[in-house]
């Protein structure tokens, strides 16, 4: 197994033989490979491979390595008997020193069941990325990210995905434990509740993208509850990578102050994207590349299960974050991710563009995308008119760009476009006017001192407040007409900070979506 060959593509779903001194096959799915390597299997307690009654937990190990250009996907078989109770995984891998602005290793873990591997996610039993050395599964409980279920007899599969790989290849270890004996009874999952009762049409805070011990981060489902109820918010997203197991942890945690909605981060090679708002316990598969054409039917997938496609932080640096799938699958994009940076103004911008035909527009979100301390839950937070606070309703409200984003619970925005004859409209609608009729464009703000209200059309931004005072409160009005302006769209913004960057404006406390002036 020490010897590698790059896998060759060769067509979809076809097995190569083994070659060299240890036996492996390539699987290729589409233009990326998946190889799968030779495993390990275990002796049923019949034959005397434990039990209640006979020896403890019986562990083999399976070592390898990969080489630069390694693919995206490596499976290690594990024959699992009857009679087994509990699996357990550890691995560890080695983490050579590299040269300045040389990727090191990193290596990726997760679980699939007797039920296979295949795109599609049946036989998924869990995802910890690179967050854990170790995890388990039993019918009873599971490590965070991964799925309590029966430990039934088959091929199970330790997935293996080299997020990096240094110059000098990658050593790797995976040890799988098997505890022999009667399974405990599977408790049966709470999910949170669709709406809360007694909360009708009205402006609602939330935070779409955070990320829990379920994944990569490091607060619990209470701890990020908690922080939800201090930022003010009224509904929390679940978003954790690449699995569904925190779907089921938040009981007790909502009420009639605090809805829970459920999704996931899929976290592509291509790009990262939120399936929001799924129907609780569904898992959408992450393991393909843009180049395979794929995307699409995850798309769907994600419809189905009644959430939104949200494509996130689109133009963030870190590897694998930068978005590739393009955005005709995007029902909302994500232009404000955490603390507002360069490439959130570069998302806005390059959302901002694609506003001005006003047909099939998308509209645009923001999100903490917190993990740990001291990332603050609600910075930023999207607020959402809806005609009640439910998955339902959020999400259509969302879903037709009825909604802004600030930065907490203190800036408050009010945005509309009055025409004649009383004709109005507020964030996400049409102001249907003639072409030359007057068009009076008012914004209100409250809880920003300092800021400034800027106005932007399609010609780019044509109106900029003074300074709000000491209160953070103040309003602006401006006139135009649907054909000088095809949209405008607010923006409150901080000074600009130094050291001044050339050509930044300052950053970011709240922007709405656009209300579109004019007939179709």
């Amino acid at each position: 197994m020490e010897q590698r060959e790059r896998p060759q593509a060769q067509g979809e779903g076809r097995a190569l033989p083994a070659r060299g001194p240890g036996r492996r096959s390539v699987l290729v799915t589409g233009a990326a490979a998946a190889l799968t390597v030779e495993g390990m299997s275990f002796a049923s307690a019949a034959q005397g491979g434990g039990g209640e009654s006979g020896r403890g937990p019986v562990s083999h190990t399976v070592r390898g390595r990969l080489e630069p250009g390694a693919p995206d996907w490596v499976y290690v078989p594990v024959e699992v008997p009857r009679g087994v109770r509990e699996l357990r995984v550890d691995y560890t891998y080695d983490k050579p020193a590299v040269p300045a602005g040389t990727q090191g290793n990193a290596l990726d873990i997760g679980l699939f069941d007797q039920r296979g591997t295949a795109l599609g996610g049946r036989g998924f039993r869990g995802w910890s990325g690179g967050a854990r050395s170790g995890f388990f599964v039993r019918a009873d409980e599971a490590t965070p990210g991964y799925l309590a279920g029966p430990v039934d007899a088959g091929t199970w599969y330790v997935a293996l995905a080299p997020y990096t790989v240094a110059p000098q290849g990658l050593a790797w270890e995976v040890a799988v434990t098997l505890t022999y004996g009667t399974e405990a009874p599977a408790p049966r999952p709470v999910y949170p509740p669709q709406r809360v009762k007694g909360r009708g049409k009205g402006w609602y805070r939330g935070d779409c993208h955070v990320h829990s011990v379920h994944s990569d981060g490091k607060r619990t489902p209470a701890q990020m509850a908690g922080l939800a109820r201090a930022a003010g918010l009224d509904f929390l997203h679940s978003s954790d990578h690449n699995t569904s197991s925190a779907h089921g942890a938040w009981e007790g945690l909502w009420g009639e102050d605090l809805l829970i909605m459920t999704g996931e981060e899929i976290t592509t090679r291509n790009g990262h994207v939120l399936a929001l708002g799924l129907e609780p316990g569904t898992f959408v598969d992450w393991r393909y590349r843009a180049r395979e054409n794929r995307f699409g039917r995850f798309a769907r997938e994600i419809r189905r299960a009644g959430g939104l496609v949200v494509p996130a932080h689109p133009h963030a640096t870190c590897i694998g974050c930068n978005w590739k799938f393009g955005f005709a699958e995007a029902d909302v994009v994500e232009v404000w991710n955490g603390p507002y940076t360069p490439d959130d103004e570069v998302a806005l911008a390059d959302w901002d563009n694609t506003l001005v035909s006003g047909a099939g527009w998308t509209p645009a979100m923001g999100n903490s995308d917190a993990h740990r301390d001291p990332d603050r839950v609600g910075l930023p937070q999207t607020v959402v008119l809806a005609e009640e606070l439910s998955r339902p309703a959020l999400l259509a409200g969302l879903r037709a760009g009825r909604s802004y984003v600030a930065e907490s619970a203190e800036v408050a925005v009010s945005f509309a476009a009055y025409g004649p004859r009383g004709a109005h409209a507020g964030i996400g609608e049409r102001l249907r006017v003639a072409q030359d009729a007057d068009v009076t464009v008012r914004a209100e703000v409250s809880g920003a001192p300092g800021c400034t209200v800027g106005l932007v059309t399609d010609q780019g931004t044509l109106f900029t407040s003074a300074p709000l005072p000491a209160s953070g409160t103040g309003s602006v009005e401006w006139r135009t007409a649907p054909q000088y302006a095809a949209y405008v769209r607010a923006e409150v913004r901080h000074p600009v900070q130094e050291p001044a960057v050339p050509g930044l404006p300052g950053a970011l406390a709240a922007f709405t979506n656009p209300v579109f002036l004019g007939e179709d």
